[in-house]
């Protein structure tokens, strides 16, 4: 088996199966979420090194080519490599935005994405007091890159484009919120602000120019832009790509032989681009592996799992999601619309169609698919359901408990322990045959995937996200603002259900509001709204 790419999905992926995992950069695998970290000083490089593959790693080692005939992949270094099952985790790459003076493939001096570990070490070297920088894009990856530079005494600008910051993630008021701090941190924030070109001398760039004529002088520019799946070395094997590669629910390609997992995968029209769901998929494709596999190869390749190679991401451990079977033409069925329970009072009776569920998810823009940041908790094993009662079990019989679900993608909190390279987080579920007649054959159904980010300063902020945050006509809204704290507190909810939620500086509810919705089950009808914003999540 082996596996093209070394980030979040195939390093998973190797943790829980002996495969052939190429990576293309140097580094060995690390997690991308705490880049921000490292760019600000916080964290030594090789503290976000994620934990040891069942097999070495190929390192420095680009694969070119897939001649699916002879089931070889070709490397840059012209060695071939062969394989019985070939699993793509090629990932993305950062969105290069049209600019004037940035174009081809080389960048001037001093212009740099920011989206890995050598992206991350150039900045370092480059940024220095006093500094001049502007960062393009004002989403939660621009967001978490301003704040770094700012730390290291930079003078920050940051460009967004649209409205407002993290305008897929908040509503304007939470992200009114957010800027103020993000401007209480020294950065000069812009809004509705189109970058239009570069200026440069002698190949290194010293001016950003907008669109309605302003220049600002500049030495270093972070282009945070968002993200677009690699899918160029499956186009060229001939397999069906769209804007990802796609996948059904067993994560396999239009090839029986190859499948395709984390940014570069599209299942059910959708590519996520964040790490939660890469996680999951690799869980997900792991136990359809396993079920494929001989029982005697299987027993095998499960009992030479050293300790470390079990030691669990330190963004935290999935659960995998119970998924319908997939159809026999290999399409993706449709997620059936169920009727919600008796209406709210003041609310439209019904609910709309069910999303795909999620057990737990620990870890987080869209055209572009930029990048958020993940969680560090560890959550239930893969395979296995959370003992932590729901929202709406709280809020009807028993006081829900637990530490917060982590988001889809985040950074972590100020509160949580600090990953060290000498104490790994907890180990995930380690690979398991399934037994005859157990559990269900493992299929992948979608992920939901909650934001969280935690900015420093004087006053520490922390925000979650989940959802739609902006209310539909007949929807509920209940909301609690507290200026001179900072917070900020919101839930939207449909019918019976809840569909989405902002929270910023008090996050004591969140564990609950997230298990509510992700889990998609009806609120009780006796409970007040008023009750979802408490911070055990209306357990009380």
């Amino acid at each position: 088996m082996v596996v093209v790419g070394g980030g979040t999905a195939g390093a998973r992926l190797a943790q829980r199966l002996p495969v052939t995992l190429l990576g293309e950069e140097p580094h060995a695998p690390y997690n991308r979420v705490l880049l921000a970290d490292v760019l600000a000083g916080r964290y030594a490089p090789e503290v976000i090194a994620l934990p040891g593959t069942r097999e070495p790693v190929r390192l420095g080692v680009r694969a070119v080519r897939i001649d699916r005939a002879a089931r070889t992949v070709e490397c840059a270094d012209g060695s071939l490599v062969g394989y019985d099952r070939l699993v793509l985790a090629t990932g993305s790459n950062p969105v290069l935005p049209p600019l004037r003076g940035l174009r081809g493939a080389a960048l001037p001096a001093g212009v740099h994405p920011f989206r890995t570990l050598d992206d991350c070490l150039s900045l370092r070297a480059l940024v220095r007091p006093g500094v001049r920088a502007v960062v393009i894009g004002g989403g939660l990856l621009g967001v978490s890159a301003a704040r770094a530079l700012a730390a290291l005494g930079a003078d920050v600008v940051l460009t967004q484009q649209g409205e407002r910051l993290m305008e897929r993630q908040l509503d304007a008021q939470a992200s009114a919120l957010l800027r103020s701090h993000v401007e209480a941190l020294g950065v000069e924030v812009h809004t509705e602000c189109r970058v239009s070109g570069l200026r440069q001398r002698d190949g290194a760039v010293t001016a950003v120019e907008l669109a309605d004529g302003y220049v600002l002088d500049t030495q270093v520019v972070v282009l945070a832009c968002g993200v677009r799946p690699r899918v160029a070395l499956a186009r060229e094997a001939g397999l069906s790509v769209a804007t990802g590669i796609v996948v059904d629910d067993e994560l396999r390609t239009s090839d029986p032989h190859i499948h395709a997992i984390g940014d570069c995968a599209e299942h059910g029209g959708r590519v996520y681009g964040l790490a939660g769901p890469a996680l999951e998929q690799a869980d997900v494709l792991a136990d359809v592996l396993l079920a494929e596999t001989p029982a005697p190869a299987r027993t095998g390749a499960l009992t030479g799992a050293s300790a470390e190679a079990r030691a669990g991401t330190r963004d935290g451990a999935l659960g995998d999601a119970p998924a319908p079977a997939r159809t026999r033409d290999g399409a993706h069925p449709r997620v059936g619309n169920r009727p919600a329970g008796a209406g709210r009072v003041g609310t439209r009776d019904g609910a709309p169609g069910r999303a795909p569920a999620l057990r737990t998810d620990p870890h987080h823009e869209d055209a572009a698919h930029p990048v958020r940041a993940q969680a560090r908790e560890p959550l239930a094993p893969a395979g296995r359901g959370s003992a932590v009662p729901t929202l709406p079990q709280a809020l009807g019989f028993a006081r829900a408990g637990g530490t917060p679900l982590a988001p889809a993608e985040r950074m972590p909190t100020a509160g949580g322990a600090q990953p060290t390279a000498a104490t790994p987080a907890p180990a995930p579920a380690e690979a398991q045959p399934a037994s005859a007649g157990s559990a269900p054959a493992a299929r992948y159904t979608g992920t939901r995937a909650l934001t969280r980010l935690t900015l420093g300063g004087a006053r520490p902020l922390d925000l979650a996200a989940f959802g739609e945050v902006t209310a539909q006509p007949g929807d509920d809204v209940v909301q609690l603002a507290d200026a001179t704290r900072a917070a900020y507190r919101k839930v939207v909810v449909r019918g019976d259900r809840l569909v989405g939620g902002v929270l910023l500086g008090d996050l004591a509810a969140v564990g609950a509001l997230a298990r509510a919705w992700e889990g998609d089950e009806a609120l009780p009808d006796a409970a007040p709204l008023l009750h979802l914003l408490t911070h055990d999540g209306g357990s009380s």
